[in-house]
């Protein structure tokens, strides 16, 4: 026997036009502009429904009409789409040496884009750079930092919802700080998401780049440091602990600019592998000028045997971490990223290495995004977050 609570019956004729607005929303956000005859045809609602849904809608401020269908038989249709300016996120990228930020429409329009080098000391004073930075680029997109809806940072190191702490911050001197994440959500609101850098980059390709039509694949940084986002299923995967991707901490250690200290502090593939690695490994190997890992690589393209060599022994390191993704995960691409792993070159020696390691070869291309890759994915992210929380305030308005 079916018990109904006091009041159910009522509700439900609320409930139900609360999905139905909710479902030509999500419609009309994936769809938009679009009329009411075919948002009708999409969700097999009538037409009164959808009418008095749209209705609905127009006044919480979410949709509007943006013009007219004409050219087509009977009447001018009204077209509908989401607000732009019904919600705004905010995509900060903490980087040791810059932050980067841009804030978008509901729409995903980029109203503002900025770039500035880090002098900050310390984490509190890097947080401070942070706030500046939104505070600057909420001007420049002509709103009042009060009305960004979802604010979104990609940081090194990966935040464990167990432990409601950041871990593995690496070269952010304090960003683990209990402290830290106080002090971030002070400024930023509780509401703040904290998503680890690669895989911001990772959702950025999913998004943008080879990604956006592949339900697998693994993205893999190699650059200042070493990371993996993963995809699964159309899914970022972060893993119980969040931990899932930190490729960086592989047991691989055998490459001639492995450094133990390093190891012990970021891992040992990042101690290996990293781009700190490639200029260790260059020097001690006699190439002259080998300052940064770029020009260790030029060298070789200008046809320096030995920074060939160091360049080879780095395609080796990466197509082997890059042979033990594909047989855990077996995934249907795999995009490298990063100052290392988009270098001129560098794909097609890590392809030849895995053709002699690996069991099965997956498609792997170089990203073709650029810095602002971390900025979109938070974008991205906050957009996805946005959402949920707009949807779920739908019949909550009226």
């Amino acid at each position: 026997m079916t018990v109904v609570a006091p009041g159910a019956s009522a509700a439900r004729p609320q409930l139900i036009r609360e999905i139905n607005e909710q479902v030509l929303l999500d419609h009309i956000r994936r769809s938009g502009p679009i009329s009411r005859t075919e948002l009708a045809g999409l969700t097999g609602l009538s037409k009164p429904t959808v009418s008095a849904a749209l209705g609905s809608l127009e006044r919480t401020g979410l949709v509007h009409v943006t013009g007219q269908r004409t050219g087509v038989p009977g009447p001018a249709a009204n077209l509908y789409e989401v607000r732009p300016d019904a919600g705004y996120v905010l995509g900060l990228d903490v980087g040791r040496e810059f932050l980067r930020g841009a804030i978008s429409d509901l729409a995903g329009t980029v109203r503002a884009r900025l770039s500035v080098r880090t002098k900050a000391g310390d984490a509190m004073a890097r947080i401070q750079e942070l706030a500046d930075l939104s505070t600057t680029l909420a001007a420049e997109s002509g709103i009042d930092v009060t009305q960004l809806t979802q604010t979104v940072l990609g940081s090194p190191g990966v935040y464990d919802p167990r432990l409601d702490a950041l871990t593995l911050t690496g070269r952010l001197s304090g960003w683990d700080s209990p402290a830290t994440l106080a002090a971030l959500r002070d400024r930023f609101g509780a509401s703040m998401m904290i998503e680890n850098d690669v895989d911001a980059a990772a959702i950025a390709e999913r998004v943008h780049g080879h990604g956006r039509n592949v339900d697998s694949f693994a993205f893999v940084s190699v650059g200042t440091g070493i990371g993996m986002g993963l995809v699964l299923d159309g899914k970022l995967r972060h893993g119980s602990h969040g931990v899932a991707g930190e490729i960086g901490y592989l047991p691989f250690t055998e490459g001639s600019g492995s450094d133990p200290r390093d190891a012990r502090k970021r891992g040992g593939f990042d101690a290996s592998a990293s781009a700190a690695a490639v200029v260790r490994a260059a020097r001690r190997a006699g190439v002259r000028g080998a300052s940064t890992a770029e020009k260790v690589f030029a060298a070789a393209a200008r046809g320096d045997a030995v920074a060939a060599a160091v360049v080879a022994e780095e395609a080796l390191l990466v197509a082997k971490a890059v042979c033990t993704v594909i047989t855990v995960v077996d995934p249907d691409l795999v995009v490298l990223g990063g100052g290392i792993g988009q270098a001129p070159g560098f794909l097609e020696a890590v392809s030849h290495q895995l053709h002699k390691l690996a069991p099965v070869i997956p498609e792997v291309k170089a990203s073709v995004l650029g810095r602002e890759s971390v900025v979109a994915g938070c974008l991205a992210a906050g957009l996805d977050r946005s959402w949920q929380t707009l949807v779920g305030r739908v019949g909550t308005q009226g």
